[in-house]
């Protein structure tokens, strides 16, 4: 791109060294029209990175720029300002982009483009789901830089709550990737966002607040998922009181704390703890959203979940059930919840002995995760794990271990050697070894 600059500077007897990049900079700069230096300032808020067009359009349209955008872009391609990538993304050279920034600030509505630019990507990060799906993933991807970017280079042109929409978007982001097979994993990538939005938070709003509140949930959330359970607990209890103190005990945040906090409790073995608070978040939630909400079928497979840990199996069988069938008919068929609901009613069969109805539906499971997820996912390594140990009791031990193995290894890269899951899977796999010893 700079090549072709160069080489009509060449012709102009000017240095190539860094004073001809300014000098061939300043060369097309002089010979576009207002209209396209405006659109050039703008590109130049985007991370170096590939730019969706359609990113660039949503900024343009925030920042109120009515001119023709598709036709100044022909002129900065035309001139080597602006690479085209494939599939309408666009790039900036890292030195084309300073020089534009430099321009960016003399133009008399450089804080109007700051801040349609960053309305534009909050915007983007607001639409992240809290579960994404592979496909999503994909679609959510090439954002992903210009959402940091305005975490970190434009915090002063967004407002606080926009803020904490981003970095929650790029925490959900980081997190929905457990697919990742770098040296870090997801959660080490995700941390630095939730803490920097725990920090933003309080730094905004005060040590109380309900984005507070929101923030320490969320990093609470994290902190489970890694297994770290005594680090979690705190940062629940914590958010519970905040949110209780702030907005009332009958409110829809304080349900989600209580069913968070109970969560933990399972997953500690303190059922007796768990209970009470998963009945409240489920009686909460039903007075607040209505008894066909979504977060009633939360409520529902996660009160499910606790009495299948008692071997209470015939309270637990008609709530997964009820909440399959809202989740279907709020999801559709194919959703990572709806996923869920089945790996976890053909649990509660194969604990009850009845193979038969749990193999398909674990089947049913897996393939929809590898569909939803990516073939890598946590989840698959689950359902993978839940498939083997069915073929276990049944004597199948053939069957059962290339699919623990596989899981085992999904495990230990997706979240290192000494998560709970990974541990898990990996006495399993012993204790089919031991049975299968003559």
């Amino acid at each position: 791109m700079l090549a072709d600059i160069l080489a009509r500077l060449q012709q102009l007897k000017v240095s190539t060294g860094e004073s001809g990049v300014a000098a061939a900079f300043e060369l097309n700069w002089e010979c576009l029209e207002p209209e396209t230096q405006t659109l050039a300032c703008l590109l130049s808020l985007f991370a170096l990175a590939s730019i969706p067009w359609d990113l660039v359009k949503l900024a343009a349209s925030a920042s109120h720029l009515e001119f023709d955008l598709k036709a100044n872009r022909s002129v900065l391609v035309k001139r080597y300002l602006l690479q085209e990538l494939v599939n309408e993304n666009y790039q900036l050279h890292d030195r084309i982009q300073e020089l534009l920034r430099q321009k960016l600030e003399e133009l008399p509505e450089a804080d109007k483009l700051k801040r349609g630019f960053c309305q534009a990507i909050v915007s983007v990060a607001r639409k992240i789901p809290q579960k994404l799906a592979r496909i999503e993933i994909e679609q959510v991807s090439f954002v992903i830089p210009h959402i940091a970017q305005v975490t970190t280079v434009y915090q002063n042109w967004v407002s606080n709550e926009e803020l904490i929409s981003a970095l929650v978007g790029l925490g959900r982001f980081y997190q929905g990737q457990g697919a990742d097979e770098q040296v870090l994993t997801w959660y080490e990538q995700v941390l630095p966002w939730y803490e920097q939005c725990l920090s933003a938070t309080k730094a905004r709003f005060g040590e109380s607040h309900p984005n507070v509140a929101a923030s320490l949930n969320n990093l609470a959330l994290l902190y489970q998922f890694q297994g770290k359970y005594s680090a979690a607990e705190p940062l629940f209890i914590q958010a519970l009181e905040m949110r209780r103190y702030l907005v009332g005990d009958e409110h829809p945040d304080v349900a989600t704390s209580l069913n968070n906090l109970a969560l933990l409790c399972r997953l500690q073995r303190r059922y007796s703890a768990a209970e009470p608070l998963l009945i409240q978040a489920l009686e909460m939630r039903k007075r607040l959203v209505g008894d066909e909400h979504l977060d009633v079928a939360t409520s529902l497979n996660n009160l499910a979940l606790l009495y299948e840990s008692q071997e209470r199996y015939s309270e637990a069988e008609p709530l997964y059930i009820q909440a399959l069938e809202m989740r279907k008919s709020s999801l559709g068929n194919e959703h990572p919840d709806v996923a869920t609901s089945l790996n976890n009613l053909a649990g509660l069969y194969e604990f009850q002995g009845r193979y038969s109805e749990a193999e398909p539906l674990f089947i049913q499971a897996l393939e929809m995760r590898k569909l939803l997820l990516g073939e890598s996912h946590p989840d698959v390594a689950i359902s993978l794990n839940n498939l083997a140990a069915l073929y276990c009791r049944q004597g199948r031990y053939n069957e059962a271990e290339p699919f623990y193995i596989q899981a085992l290894d999904m495990a230990r890269r997706q979240l290192g050697v000494y998560h709970p899951n990974t541990i898990t899977i990996r006495k399993n796999l012993e204790i089919l070894r031991q049975r299968r010893q003559p």
